[in-house]
Parts: C-alpha cells; structure tokens; sequence
C-alpha cells in the first residue's frame, strides 16, 4: 500500500526539500505540492491524497485556515503541520492540534542543507510510520476482518489487581507521559480532574521549547486548575498542573521543610526525548513512593515504560490510555505489555481513575 502525500508550503525550497525526504521513504509517494492553501485545498480535491505536510505560516491562506476548510469540507486527509520555532508558530500549531491536526514537525534552520535534511529525516520517519499503520488498520475495519483478531486489552482491565485494593495508600502526587495527540487528548481529559484534586499534576509532553508554552497556556484557558510551564527550583503546589519545559528535563527533587521542589536541567535526551517521561518518573518513584500515580497515554515509542517500572516497585498506581481513543497506540502499549498498567481507561474516564486514586 502507498501513502500519498501532499506537500503544501510557501517556499519552493521546503517543498523540493519534504518531497525528496518522503519520496525517499518506502510505501510513500509525493503526488503533488502546493504553496498556499488555497491552491492546496484544489489539489485535496483532485489527487486525493491520503497525508499532507502543512505549512503553518503561509500567504493567501494559512495552515489553520485551510485545515478547518478541510474539515469543513470533510476530504478526510491527514495533515502534518510544518512549523516554525517561534512563538507565533507554536501558537497557531496549538490550535491546528486542537482542530485534529495528525502531528507536527518544526523547520530545522541549521546553515547546513545536509543537516537540515538529516534533522526532516529524523522527524517525519516515524510519524509517516504510524500514520500508515493507522491508515492500513482503518481501511482493514472498512473492509471486515479477513483473519485472527489480536487481543488487546479491554478498558477497566487490571492488569495486577494493585489499584483495586481498598488499603493501597492515597496518592500525592500526577505524573503524566504523553506524546503524539497529546494537547488535544490533555485539553480533553485535564479539565475533567475534579476543581480539588488536592495534589500536583506534572506532565511531560513530548515538545520542543516554546511549544510547551504555547501549550501550557492554551490548556490553563481550559482548565479549572492553574496550568503553567514548571520554573527550576519552583515549589511544587496542589491544584497546580505543570507542563515540563520543551527542550529541557524536569525532575522532582527534595526542597527545605518537606517540600518538594522542580530542578530544570540540561542533563541529555532520553529515548530521543527531552523532556522524557522516564525521567520525571523516576525522580516522582524516588520522592514519593507509592504515594503516586503514573499515567500514560497517547504517543509514539517507548518513553515512559521503564520509568514506570521504578514507580511500579515502590508501590504506585499506574493509569494507562486504551487503545481505541489513542491516535498512536504505542506508549500505553508498551507499557501494558511490560506489565506495569493496572488500569486501562477510555480518555473521557482517565481523569476520574486519576481522582480515584488521590480520593482514597
């Protein structure tokens, strides 16, 4: 099967640049390019393609507004948005996500040709992957099963039992990884937490600098709780939902008189992340014990699943998303299939699992 893509951007060098990367690629084929999306949405129309790489800012008719015309029109495409790294640009990425955007990749603006091709390569690969994969399961459901159906896990399975147990200590204590369709999975689940929760939310959303601020605020607009990015040595407050900076790592450390405490750093990526899910995990194990829940929801790779583990031997409980209401199935998979879920929740239920867990 090949996945047709369009490449829409409003520099003939970006559209030579993302046609080659992804022709390049096996089972993808550029059918066309356009440079605004006014001439973009014509193509749609014409070629049919089933992805398209969008650039955010554009003449004529920007990435936004041709991604609600295309909702609009219901074309059924995918789209990738294309994205500067500049406030401007993560703003409008943020509202194309929340308009159902796939996923997005920022420009690379390196003076070298060679390096920015190698940085497109590294970005786009997976996510065409997993768009493919997602695209080839739904044609299958069109068509109805042709053999064996794998088994995956039913939501409200647990997996150990661990969280269903009346004595298990309350939690103080959220920690969330979340990667692929996570601003508009977190702008849904965030404000279902109850208005006192009583604890702190810390997520790691896998995004680049000033992205995370985009996002932060976007979902404190949303949110009962006050939503911001987490500051190094910032005291952590129930009620408060902190977003990990984007490029950084956050991890929870021991403060004065009981405290504790965010230390931002530059220590190195992990799984290719920063921030990583694994990280923060690991410091919340060390701090807090069993007195934590772990979540685990959308996204691509495995960051999260180790981490998990750490929290899992010291006794916390662990949250993760169903398969169903995942753009990417890959996280929570991973993690269920290491053994450290003990519940596995539809999205519109992972906030009232979460409350469950600090209520006790």
């Amino acid at each position: 099967m090949k996945l047709k893509v369009l490449v829409v951007d409003d520099t003939i060098v970006y559209r030579k640049i993302l046609s080659d990367v992804l022709n390049g690629f096996p089972n993808v084929e550029v059918v066309g390019t356009a440079g605004n999306g006014k001439i973009a949405l014509s193509r749609i129309e014409s070629l049919s393609p089933d992805l398209v790489t969008l650039d955010v800012e554009m003449p004529v008719m920007d990435g936004v507004a041709t991604l609600e015309e295309i909702h609009r029109r219901k074309l059924g495409v995918g789209v990738i948005m294309v994205s500067t790294l500049t406030k401007r640009g993560s703003e409008i990425t943020m509202k194309a996500l929340e308009l159902g955007a796939f996923d997005f990749i920022t420009k690379p603006d390196r003076d070298d040709r060679e390096e920015n091709i190698r940085i497109l390569e590294t970005a786009l690969a997976p996510r065409v992957k997993h768009f493919l994969k997602r695209l080839e399961i739904k044609r299958a459901f069109k068509k109805g099963p042709t053999g064996p159906v794998e088994k995956r896990p039913a939501a409200g399975l647990r997996d150990t039992g661990r969280a269903s147990r009346p004595g298990h200590e309350k939690s103080e204590i959220v920690a969330i990884g979340i990667s692929t369709g996570g601003p508009n999975a977190l702008g849904a689940m965030l404000p279902m937490l109850p208005d006192h929760l009583g604890v702190p939310v810390v997520v790691v959303q896998h995004m680049p600098a000033v992205f995370t601020r985009s996002l932060s605020e976007s979902l404190d607009a949303k949110c009962v709780h006050k939503v911001k990015e987490a500051e190094d040595g910032e005291i952590l407050r129930p009620d408060h939902i902190y977003i990990a900076p984007g490029g950084r790592q956050t991890k929870v450390v021991a403060g004065a008189a009981g405290k504790k405490i965010f230390r931002v750093t530059d220590d190195p990526p992990e799984n290719n992340c920063k921030p990583a899910a694994d990280y923060l995990f690991r410091s919340v194990a060390r701090e807090y014990g069993s007195r934590a829940t772990g979540v685990i929801m959308t996204g691509m790779g495995g960051d999260g699943t180790l981490g998990l583990k750490v929290m899992k031997s010291f006794g916390a409980v662990v949250i993760g998303q169903d398969e169903e209401t995942c753009v990417v199935y890959g996280m929570p998979k991973i993690a269920f299939e290491a053994g450290v879920v003990d519940v596995v929740a539809p999205l519109n239920r992972i906030a009232s699992e979460i409350a469950a867990t600090v209520k006790r």
